[in-house]
């Protein structure tokens, strides 16, 4: 039971920092937190399928990261 607790948890947190990304540059940060800690959830449960998708998501995630926070802002962001 703690598992599936962890497993919505985690699953909940990534989809709002999904949905909160274009807010700020630290919100594709936590969403590739919220991926990596999906994927640990996805090893956890034995479904090691879901496991390497995400930890792909999470590295796709924190590279649009370290992307983003090397463009220079502009006046209006």
């Amino acid at each position: 039971m703690a598992l599936t607790i962890y497993g919505v948890t985690v699953l909940v947190f990534m989809m709002g920092m999904y949905a909160l990304e274009r807010r700020d540059d630290r919100y594709i940060a936590a969403f590739a937190l919220g991926c990596a800690l999906s994927s640990s959830y996805g090893f956890l449960s034995g479904a090691w399928p879901f496991g390497v998708v995400e930890a792909v998501w999470c590295a796709i995630a924190a590279r649009r990261y370290v992307l983003t926070r090397r463009r220079p802002r502009s006046a209006s962001d």
